[in-house]
């Protein structure tokens, strides 16, 4: 027999090994298909039902629900074998928010990392149980959480009811996004409703190497999109301590809501475990309602009346949907499209599904109700001096064009005295946003090259491998559109124009956008392929550089970008012009190319510019580019007068001088139109 005394450190040692090797795994990963056999830390209303699903809150109002894995996680910055610091993680949940009112939810979940548990002094409704009004915003709380909120609070900066947003140590997001998510079958984005009573996946990845958080979500019918709803940069070494708790924090107000996770995976050095769906709780069945029995005689008798009700107001409503329709358009029935179904598509036009506006006209959002295909409308202001007739056959034209990197015009509508063009949608919106904006992920070099590419391939097809020329007359980074892959393309053909081959335009009308001018149309008027591939060049130092054609804030000598890149160019310095937010992260002779190849389309004589096919060879590397002509200064000045009265005019300004190039013009990034279109 074993003495005692000998048998007792065995044992302890075999504790202390099986504890280390608990611990160990446990402050890496875990994963819960339903919480059953969890020892959560709870706080306020949360339990944990019998069949394992977890609920933060129920009906209660103004109440606050919160479970924490059980121990804090080890994000202590230890250097790896490649002598960087790494606070990556990734994590999955399946939640689901069933609202006490079927049309409004109360207020929603955060997934939450902090170095407590506790959040004393934190209250409900829109701060979620996490902060108060007087500690959102705090540097010192060291909280990261992404909120799934069915409220929209206007104290706290919401966009909408429906929303995703990514939270640093408070409760205005820094970045958020109405809830959708992408449709790898349909390659469009479909909305999702938080408060659908459905269950929903989210996949949160941050890659502390790029400093890169990624936030996807689905129904949880589907497999993971390809695609994210967020995706953004941020550097969580800041924010993280060397623990910290993970977990869920929700809470009510005076709407409520029952929301619940119904399974959990996370991993702190690398890809969180997928969840066996198959062995996720059910949802509890929604309550049936005890009517008196007074209610039950009445309920046929109301459901009459508003039958009754409804067909009065259907007939009064029907003038809402009318349409203008003459007989000549028969022959496009197949391109035009109903004004009821584009109404009901983007909900009546509402401020909520407004993209933007383009150049004569607001553009919407909207889903078609025949197929779910995502749409985007926009409404025309049409000038009424010119024949309706001859306006839409132009429609109707464009919507013959086929190119993988132009905007597929679908069709048109005609009603309520308005003309609606309706386009494919465009997830990713307009390339100016990725360019200028610092709200937007940086594109990388290869992506631009790519853009500016296809671009180009857009216009030699329309310049010359169509049946007729189109001239676009508006080529500027807010008109070329992203899709899904980020390819771009070509949009918004609302001053095109067109005409036979080997013919001459039929307009005198000076139209495009300042900045985007080739000196020649403020002589004569008259649009030309030369004129498109002056826009271009335009677009191609846009591009390379970074900024926009013309900015009042900078220096005179840098104020016009065509003249600020003339000069690194004449001083071999013009590499010093591209974009610092690439960080020298180009192919050097591709960035010379593009900088060159855009000073030589802008070049003030429309005769040394090269013509589109000559562009996609040089772009494709199939041509050697040619040496730029001088610029002439008196071809610089010459043509400008009218183009700075112009921008002098729509900025309220002096009229400029006209002894040099670059003093005569001022900022503006407005389409302009003298006459018709």
């Amino acid at each position: 027999m074993v003495a005692a005394s000998e048998l007792l450190p065995f044992l302890v040692c075999c504790f202390l090994s099986l504890k280390h090797s608990t611990l160990a795994h446990d402050e890496t990963q875990f994963i819960y298909n339903g919480f059953n056999e969890s020892n959560l830390l709870l706080n306020g209303i949360a339990k944990i039902h019998p069949n394992g699903l977890l609920e933060l809150t129920n009906t209660s109002k103004l109440q606050i629900g919160r479970a924490f894995f059980p121990s804090p996680l080890n994000f202590s910055k230890t250097l790896t074998n490649s002598n960087s610091e790494s606070l990556s993680f990734s994590t999955t949940f399946v939640f689901a928010i069933l609202p006490e009112s079927s049309t409004r939810g109360g207020h929603g979940i955060a997934f939450t990392m902090s170095p407590s548990a506790e959040f004393k002094r934190a209250s409900p409704a829109q701060y979620l149980g996490l902060f108060n009004a007087s500690t959102s915003g705090l540097s010192s709380n060291h909280v990261f959480a992404v909120e799934l909120d069915t409220i929209s609070s206007v104290d706290v900066d919401d966009s909408d009811s429906n929303h995703v947003g990514i939270d640093i140590n408070g409760m205005r997001s820094k970045v958020s996004a109405p809830v959708t998510y992408f449709s790898d079958k349909e390659r469009i984005n479909r909305t999702l409703e938080l408060i659908s009573g459905k269950p929903i996946q989210v996949w949160i990845e941050y890659n502390a190497t790029e400093k890169l958080l990624n936030v996807t979500i689905a129904p949880i019918t589907i497999k993971k999109p390809l695609h994210p709803l967020l995706s953004t940069f941020l550097d969580l070494s800041t924010i993280f301590r060397d623990s910290m708790f993970v977990g869920f924090s929700s809470s009510t107000g005076e709407v409520v809501s029952r929301q619940y996770i119904l399974g959990w995976s996370f991993n702190r050095s690398g890809k969180a475990v997928a969840l066996d769906k198959s062995q996720l709780p059910s949802l509890p069945r929604n309550r049936k309602s005890n009517f008196p029995t007074i209610l039950r005689i009445l309920i046929p008798s109301a459901a009459l009346m508003l039958l009754v009700i409804f067909i009065i107001v259907y007939m009064i409503r029907r003038k809402k949907y009318e349409e203008v329709r003459e007989d000549w358009e028969r022959e496009y029935g197949p391109q035009r499209f109903s004004y009821k179904d584009l109404f009901r598509a983007t909900k009546g036009f509402k401020d909520k599904e407004f993209l933007g506006a383009g150049g004569f006209g607001r553009v919407y959002r909207g889903t078609l109700p025949s197929s779910n295909v995502q749409v985007a409308v926009k409404k025309v202001s049409h000038d009424s001096t010119r024949g309706i007739k001859e306006f839409v056959s132009e429609i109707v034209s464009m919507g013959k064009l086929r190119h993988r990197n132009l905007v597929q015009l679908l069709g048109y509508c005609r009603g309520k005295g308005e003309l609606l063009l309706v386009y494919e949608y465009m997830p990713n919106g307009s390339l100016d946003k990725f360019l200028f904006s610092s709200e937007t992920p940086n594109l990388s070099w290869s992506q631009r090259y790519q853009i500016l590419k296809g671009v180009a391939s857009a216009l030699l097809y329309l310049h010359d491998e169509w049946e007729q020329v189109v001239l676009h007359r508006d080529i500027k980074a807010s008109n070329i559109l992203l899709d899904a892959d980020l390819n771009g393309r070509l949009g918004d053909f609302g001053l095109a124009k067109f005409h036979d081959h080997g013919a001459t335009p039929q307009t005198t009308c000076v139209a495009g956008t300042v900045g985007y001018l080739a000196p020649e149309l403020t002589r004569t008027g008259r649009p030309t392929t030369c004129s498109d591939v002056f826009a271009f060049g335009t677009f191609l130092l846009e591009i390379a550089c970074g900024r926009k054609p013309i900015e009042l804030s900078r220096s005179a000598e840098e104020l016009i970008l065509v003249d600020w890149v003339l000069d690194h160019w004449e001083r071999g310095l013009i590499l010093l012009t591209s974009d610092p937010r690439l960080e020298g992260n180009f192919e050097i002779e591709e960035m010379k190319l593009v900088l060159t190849l855009g000073l030589l389309c802008c070049h003030p004589v429309p005769a040394a510019r090269p013509n589109m096919r000559q562009v996609v060879r040089y772009v494709d590397g199939d041509a050697k580019l040619p040496e730029i002509p001088l610029f002439n200064p008196v071809d610089l000045c010459s043509g400008f007068y009218y183009l700075g009265q112009e921008i002098s005019h729509q900025n309220n300004l002096p009229a400029p001088a006209i002894d040099s190039y670059s003093r005569n013009f001022s900022s503006s990034n407005n389409s302009i139109l003298s006459c018709g279109r």
